[in-house]
């Protein structure tokens, strides 16, 4: 069963009474919540994804809900509880949803070793899959996005799965973060991708989300080789320029962008190690996302 075959109605009441349990890429989690808004962000961003059964194993048991009753009311907010914990502070409950996108970031980044989990997008066409990693302001959302309505595959907009064993990409895709003017620069060509209504003056500014491909969603089993490393940049005014990058400053900049290299140590530098060895590296600076789908597809096609 899929998400997409409750109601609205029946999915709350579901994440009311005994949560549910979504399977998302390799992870499967427990989600409870008595706010209508998580049912209906739900079923419009997470519709294509399947239903485990309550009595299955889980790897993240999260719940959604307002701190008290008097705030539900005069100055309505949410918490995100992780296994009984609540790591951060309530935000106003107008960004559940954010909030829960940016708790499961936190509770795979902060759990899941058995991979070495790098800060990045990774999309995949003709077989190859290019890891483009990102700090805030690099353009890394909207260039992801924007492929991905050009038919490349959704693995993650947030997150590289390596696997310390065979050097392959585990997908997890989701719904994409898109910011602030990226929004409108995405909803000009989204044609039949979803994006839902934005949230304002998060800690990121506006956000909004736009549903993983449905076909992304589907080949969530197939695991992917990495083929390039690109460090995406955008930058008003500039030309499209990509140019090569030495593989030891990538692998500097891949480390730092890793949310557990600290933690794995040895394992993850050779992990980290084999991949680039494989990898052709750049820097990629762009304006113009027609100019940058043009640029990926010649490198695919290289």
């Amino acid at each position: 069963m899929k998400i997409s075959d409750l109601t609205t109605n029946q999915l709350a009441q579901q994440l009311r009474k005994r949560g549910i349990n979504i399977r998302i890429g390799p992870f499967s989690i427990c989600l409870s919540s008595r706010l209508p808004s998580i049912a209906h962000n739900l079923r419009t961003h997470y519709g294509a994804y399947d239903l485990a059964s309550n009595e299955d194993f889980s790897d993240f048991y999260i719940n959604l809900d307002a701190p008290s009753f008097t705030r539900r009311w005069l100055r309505p907010q949410v918490t995100f509880s992780f296994d009984g914990h609540i790591p951060f502070k309530p935000l106003p409950q107008l960004q559940a949803f954010a909030m829960f996108e940016w708790g499961l970031n936190w509770c795979v980044a902060n759990n899941a070793h058995h991979y070495l989990i790098i800060h990045a997008a990774v999309l995949e066409k003709q077989g190859k899959a290019f890891i483009f990693p990102g700090t805030p302001g690099s353009g890394k959302s909207t260039l992801c996005a924007g492929l991905v309505t050009q038919g490349w595959r959704l693995l993650s907009d947030e997150m590289a799965l390596l696997s310390l064993n065979n050097g392959l990409i585990t997908p997890i895709p989701r719904p994409i973060s898109l910011k602030n003017q990226s929004i409108d620069i995405i909803k000009s060509i989204s044609g039949d991708f979803f994006i839902g209504a934005p949230v304002h003056d998060t800690a990121k500014g506006t956000v909004a989300h736009m549903s993983a491909p449905k076909n992304s969603v589907e080949r969530s089993a197939e695991l992917a080789k990495p083929t390039a490393v690109i460090f995406p940049k955008y930058r008003s005014g500039a030309k499209t320029d990509l140019s090569p990058l030495s593989k030891g400053r990538t692998f500097l900049a891949l480390a730092e962008n890793s949310f557990n290299y600290h933690v794995l140590g040895e394992i993850a530098f050779a992990a980290l190690t084999k991949m680039i060895d494989q990898c052709q590296c750049y820097n990629f600076t762009y304006q113009h996302l027609d100019n940058a789908y043009a640029t990926m597809d010649n490198l695919i096609n290289a």
